[in-house]
Order: structure tokens, then C-alpha cells, then sequence
């Protein structure tokens, strides 16, 4: 980073955020890669959204709902980011990405491998005039090996990975889970993965190629499951909400609706059955121990859900409190949006979008003692900032982008 670029962000006054003065583009589109660089933009970088001219980014159209003309999906995933639309087929466009690539400080990218090599935009090509750039591309399966010309979609990626195998109720066909799970996984490694790269550029000067893919981020998130099989040879099933090691560790349903119950230990399991007015299970021998009560676990918990289903949700949470088990409902979304805590952690966002108006987003999951993440800018429209970016940041003068707007090579956005 340039000393001026530096002093221009120490003069705007206010807290830092970490990443305020580097800049990232980004080339990625739909949920994977945006969700990391909206991350990266929540930390402070500026965000530079390449789309292509027209329709943009491909979840701008995956609606409904709309909020206004934008997508609810494009609006969860693209806070805090400039977009300008360039045509990576005209060879102006490709110029351009490649002038930005050498001022930028990070890429993200989730092409299909091989694909911007063969535009000269791959990390080989651009690291020879930005030696410090950290370039991550985001992949189905990986940058190399027998599947990495096909194409990633977070559907698939979970059926290969295992993860559908594992979901679902116990009788029950493999279910999707119900958001992009492999998708979010692949963003948050990527986030930290970039963030990483940053802290090793920092030591040495230079930086690196980082290889993303959905596979591996969600093979990579079996964990235990992975370890039943690899050590064990133990073959995973679907458990539905319960736990295959542990018991009582489950949903149970109620009087109106369903209580999740957590008894991790021998203690926990008493504390429940004290609860439940059911304390005469604790002396029968086959529930003495969680290994005990894993074998014995179909009678148990006919017994147990039988019991449930004798109060309401509201009350069997009140009758738990003070008894140290962890215990929930399960929320439908509109509950989720009124618990007191979701509010007071900040995880309703709002921002004035520049067409349709307030917006509402799920807010930043982590939170800093040294900044607030209260200065959020909207979701971009599709070339919003284009004339913006090329003036500021190439220094263009007014008559190359006209021609460039001329050509078509990139397209500025009436409303900004």
C-alpha cells in the first residue's frame, strides 16, 4: 500500500477498520466468493465488483422476492462493494482488469480453471506486474486434478462431499440443507485464506496463488464424521436432528411446536430427567452412561418424546431454566428476527439502496472492540460506481472513459 493512500485513510478520522486502505477485486459472481469479499469489505477494504454489462452478477435475477428491482439473494451477500461493468470479451475490458489487478492488492476469482489464464488474467500473468498480489481463485473442485474443468455448484458439491448423505431425518432420502451450507463454508475459508496471505505478504513482500474449492471445504468440514470412517471404518447415516454419540441430543416435538435438548454428559442427562418428572430413569442400568444410553436409545427416547409432547414449547424452556442443559426451539425465521439477542448482536442491518430503498440484511456475525460496523454502504447497482473507479483509481481522464462508454467496452449506470 502507498504511503498516500495511507495518509488519505489515517486523515478520514473515525476508528480503522483492519483492512481499510487495501483494495480487492473482485471477479467472482453468485454466493461463494462474494460472501467472502462482502466479508472483506465489512473489515474495511475497498471492494471493486467487476460484472458483466446487461444482467450482472447472476443472483441479481433470483428472485422473488425482489426489493424493488434488486434480488433479496443479490442483497444479502453484496454490501460494502462498488460495482463497475466491464466486458471481459472486448480487449479494452480485459485492459482494464489487468490495470486494476496492478493496483490492487488482492483477486478473487471463481472462473473455471483455466479460463482467465487464456485472457491474461491469470496469477502467473498478473503477479509479474504486481508481485504482491494475493490472487484466490474459487473453484468446484480445485485448480488441478481429474474434476477441475467441472463446473461448482454448491447442490452438487454437497452431494459428492458426503453432506447430503448425512442429512436428513433417520428414514428419510438425502435432503439439501437449507441454505448453500458448501457455499458459505467455501466463502469463510476463503476470507481467512485471503486474510492469511495478507499477514505472509506482510512479512515477505510478496504474495501468493490460493487454490478454494467446495469440495475440499466441505470434505474438509466432515470432520468427525470423516474420522468415524477414515479410523473406524465406519460407515456415516442420517440421524435427523439427533446425534449419532451422544443421547439425549436432539429436537423433540411439543404441545406446539419443537424444543431442541443437549445432554452432553451423565450430569446433564439427570438434570433432564429431574425436568421432565421422569428422575426414575436415572437408576435404571441401561441409561447409567451416554454409551449406555447410545445402545439403549430407541426405548429412552420413545419415553422422553412421549413427555415432551405433554407441555408447550414456552413452558418446558421456562422449566429448564437454572437446570444447566442447554435446551432451544426451533425457530421459524420470523422468531429468529425478534429474539432479543439476534437484535442486540447487531444481525439486522439496514442501508438505503440508491433505487430501491431501505434494505434489510442479516448483519456481521463477529464484532470488534475497536470498530462498529454502522457505516455500512448498500448493495451496488449493476455499473454504479464504473466512471467512478476508472477516474479515481486508473486516473483516467474524461475522454478515454468516454470512449470506453462508447465502445462498450464498459457501461456507467444512469441512476449514480
Amino acid at each position: 500500500m502507498s504511503d498516500g493512500r495511507e495518509a488519505a485513510v489515517a486523515s478520514a478520522g473515525g476508528p480503522r477498520r483492519p483492512l481499510e486502505g487495501l483494495t480487492v477485486l473482485d471477479l467472482t459472481r453468485v454466493l461463494a466468493g462474494p460472501f467472502a469479499t462482502m466479508l472483506l469489505g465489512d473489515l474495511g477494504a475497498q471492494v471493486i465488483k467487476v460484472e458483466r454489462p446487461g444482467a450482472g452478477d447472476d443472483t441479481r435475477a433470483w428472485g422473488p422476492p425482489f426489493v424493488g428491482a434488486e434480488s433479496a439473494y443479490f442483497l444479502s451477500v453484496n454490501r460494502n462493494k462498488k460495482s463497475i461493468s466491464v466486458d471481459l470479451k472486448h480487449p479494452r475490458g480485459v485492459a482494464i482488469i489487468q490495470e486494476l489487478a496492478a493496483v490492487c492488492d488482492v483477486l478473487v476469482e471463481n472462473f473455471l480453471p483455466g479460463k482467465l489464464p487464456r485472457l491474461g488474467l491469470g496469477y502467473e500473468q498478473l503477479c509479474e506486474v504486481n508481485p504482491g498480489l494475493v490472487y484466490c481463485s474459487i473453484s468446484g473442485y480445485g485448480q488441478t486434478g481429474p474434476q477441475a474443468q467441472s463446473p461448482g455448484y454448491d447442490s452438487i458439491a454437497s452431494a459428492v462431499s458426503g453432506m447430503m448423505h448425512i442429512t436428513g431425518s433417520e428414514d428419510g432420502e438425502p435432503v439439501r440443507p437449507g441454505v448453500a451450507m458448501t457455499d458459505l463454508a467455501t466463502g469463510l475459508y476463503a476470507h481467512g485464506a485471503v486474510m492469511a496471505a495478507l499477514l505472509q505478504r506482510h512479512k515477505t513482500g510478496r504474495g501468493v496463488h490460493i487454490d478454494c474449492n467446495l469440495l475440499s471445504s466441505q470434505v474438509s468440514c466432515l470432520t468427525h464424521i470423516a474420522a468415524n470412517y477414515l479410523n473406524g471404518g465406519q460407515e456415516a447415516r442420517r440421524w435427523g436432528t439427533a446425534h449419532e454419540s451422544i443421547v439425549p441430543y436432539q429436537g423433540f416435538t411439543t404441545k406446539d411446536g419443537h424444543i431442541v435438548v443437549a445432554a452432553a454428559n451423565d450430569q446433564q442427562f439427570v438434570s433432564v430427567c429431574n425436568v421432565l418428572k421422569l428422575k426414575h430413569l436415572t437408576n435404571q442400568p441401561e441409561y447409567k452412561s451416554n454409551k449406555l444410553r447410545v445402545q439403549n436409545r430407541r426405548e429412552l427416547l420413545r419415553t422422553l418424546s412421549q413427555r415432551f409432547l405433554q407441555e408447550k414449547t414456552a413452558d418446558w424452556l421456562r422449566k429448564f431454566q437454572g437446570s444447566g442443559v442447554p435446551v432451544g426451539p426451533i425457530n421459524n425465521i420470523q422468531e429468529v428476527f425478534s429474539a432479543p439477542q439476534v437484535k442486540h448482536n447487531g444481525l439486522i442491518q439496514e442501508m438505503e439502496h440508491p433505487t430501491a430503498g431501505q434494505v434489510t440484511v442479516p448483519g456481521p456475525a463477529v464484532r470488534f472492540s475497536s470498530f462498529t460496523h454502522d457505516r455500512a454502504t448498500p448493495p451496488p447497482l449493476i455499473g454504479q460506481h464504473t466512471v467512478q473507479v476508472l477516474r479515481q483509481t486508473l486516473s483516467y481522464s474524461d475522454d478515454v472513459i468516454n470512449a470506453l462508454l462508447e465502445s462498450k467496452a464498459v457501461t456507467q449506470n444512469e441512476v449514480s
